[in-house]
């Protein structure tokens, strides 16, 4: 039987599942829970993955933050989107740069000392993350916007339309409602 790695220095060893050399527990009663079927990651493991997680991905509400921040968001947010899309509607100070378009218009666009977000029309979508692959090859710091400009919509925030700036109701199920911001 081994210590599961991220287990506190004083927990007796007999309340603590065996777990396998794979990481799988030997304790039947575990086993056929699928969350901790295979033990959690030690802390500092989980710390090194959530920190480059961080590195490569931000949300809409951090980036509505930023860019509302009287000294400037510190980022340029692109949307990669196709004309017709980005025509339909787009978050205000976005600049549009379609995927295809990135190889050809980022260097005179973009600035490769300061750090991009990304973003498409949802987490359906990995239009965000081909952009994103695109500007790192070219040198660029990037980050991918989680949810893309859907739960931008989502979240009750702004986007400009031929119509002018659009703001609808928040989706209780992506932010709380009337709370400026979920307090992650």
């Amino acid at each position: 039987m081994s210590t599961p790695p991220n287990t506190p220095p004083d927990t007796p060893s007999s309340t603590l599942p065996s777990t396998s050399a794979a990481g799988f527990t030997d304790d039947a009663a575990i086993a056929g829970n699928p969350i901790l079927r295979i033990a959690p990651a030690a802390p500092a493991d989980a710390a090194a993955h959530f920190a480059a997680a961080l590195a490569f991905h931000t949300d809409v509400s951090d980036v509505a933050a930023a860019l509302g921040a009287a000294d400037g968001p510190g980022f340029v947010l692109v949307d990669s989107r196709n004309a017709a899309s980005w025509a339909q509607g787009h978050i205000p100070g976005a600049l549009h740069l379609p995927t295809a378009r990135i190889a050809q218009d980022a260097p005179a666009l973009l600035d490769t000392a300061v750090p991009v977000v990304v973003h498409c029309w949802g987490p359906g979508c990995n239009g965000a993350a081909r952009a994103a692959h695109a500007l790192a090859t070219l040198g660029y710091q990037v980050k991918e916007m989680l949810g893309g400009i859907e739960y931008w919509i989502r979240e009750g925030l702004g986007y400009r339309t031929a119509d002018g700036i659009v703001r609808g109701d928040t989706d209780p199920l992506t932010a709380p409602v009337g709370a400026g911001d979920c307090g992650c």
